[in-house]
């Protein structure tokens, strides 16, 4: 790293400037007593003068260089890129401000990085219980056929059916979280191709009817869309954010309630899909933290619902990456809206 002086002769010019004004008015006072030609004590102002100043100069710079150079190097090891190729200065209020930059800075990717850090201490204890219930269900009933019910035909069955639903939602859980880090990555192929996107909800109403009518709640479109609505962007991964989206509708839904799909047009050829409810709905604290991985509002009775905990954060990583932005709107009792744009063709 080259580091040089930037000189600033402020200081100096003002020190050697006292010093001479004193010592100038103390020669011109004893001028009265003492007869002192005034030609001399100009002399003596001027050769003062810049002695001062020189020998001033040089002192502050060694002074505030060694030991600011040190300061500059100890700070570069934190981040070289920073302090790289920059000058180091005789100025201390221009050196200060530099400092407390720096400080600021830094006290504010600390605060970051404690934040990080808080968020990363959650997300693995929330991974770890998350893959934990299932992992000891399928272990209890394994112990259990082992222990002797392997015998009874029926326990063999019921207790195999489990386990086999524990496993299902092991591999569930582990194909969504190699699908985020393939998204935070970067690692997501998108294939981006012209489709109808009212057939695409069409096809995931079609598919969740049967979940719904548990629920005796109505999957319907706000209007009869007649003409198609096409859109670009990756079909596949679009069709998982609508499925996401309805599923979460018909999971916090209430029953004998609705979820309400509504396809709107945009500025700059975009439309945007809302996915309405008239569920519970979500208190405003919880958010800004919706899309969080394992997040749920309800820490109590949501995993009664099954899944991964990890659908929303898929939604917002599936959108983002076709450079789309996600909504949520949402009154506490009442219910909640999702929604998505996406590009519109022409």
């Amino acid at each position: 790293m080259t580091l040089k002086l930037k000189k600033s002769y402020k200081f100096a010019v003002k020190s050697a400037l006292y010093i001479t004004l004193f010592t100038t008015s103390l020669l011109a006072g004893l001028a009265f007593l003492y007869p002192i030609d005034w030609r001399a004590i100009v002399f003596v102002f001027i050769v003062l003068f810049f002695f001062s100043f020189v020998v001033l100069q040089y002192r502050v710079e060694r002074f505030i260089y060694r030991r600011v150079k040190k300061i500059y190097d100890d700070i570069s090891l934190l981040e070289s890129s920073t302090f790289r190729n920059k000058s180091i200065t005789t100025d201390m209020a221009t050196l200060t401000r530099e400092l407390e930059k720096f400080a600021r800075d830094k006290k504010i990717e600390i605060e970051t990085l404690k934040i990080r850090e808080e968020y990363r201490r959650e997300f693995l204890g929330n991974v770890s219980h998350e893959l934990k219930t299932p992992l000891f269900t399928v272990q209890g009933y394994i112990l259990t056929l082992l222990d002797g019910a392997i015998n009874d035909k029926v326990l063999r069955k019921k207790y195999l059916q489990r386990a086999e639903k524990g496993v299902e939602r092991l591999i569930y859980i582990v194909q969504d979280l190699d699908m985020i880090t393939k998204m935070e990555v970067g690692d997501l192929n998108l294939s981006f191709t012209a489709f109808n996107i009212v057939e695409v909800v069409q096809s995931v109403f079609d598919l969740l009817e049967m979940k719904a009518d548990k629920k005796n709640i109505i999957l319907m479109f706000d209007m009869k869309y007649i003409k198609p609505i096409i859109v670009y962007g990756d079909k596949e991964k679009v069709q998982q954010v609508v499925t996401n989206l309805v599923v979460n509708s018909i999971k916090y839904g209430k029953e004998n309630g609705t979820t309400e799909v509504a396809i709107e047009d945009l500025v700059n050829n975009k439309i945007i899909v809302r996915v309405k409810d008239n569920g519970e709905g979500i208190e405003q604290k919880h958010i800004p933290r919706l899309f969080e991985r394992f997040y749920r509002v309800d820490k109590s009775g949501a995993r009664t619902e099954g899944g991964s905990g990890l659908g929303l954060s898929i939604v917002k990583h599936i959108i983002e990456a076709h450079d789309e932005k996600m909504y949520v709107e949402s009154t506490f009792g009442k219910g909640s809206e999702f929604s998505f744009t996406l590009e519109k063709t022409k």
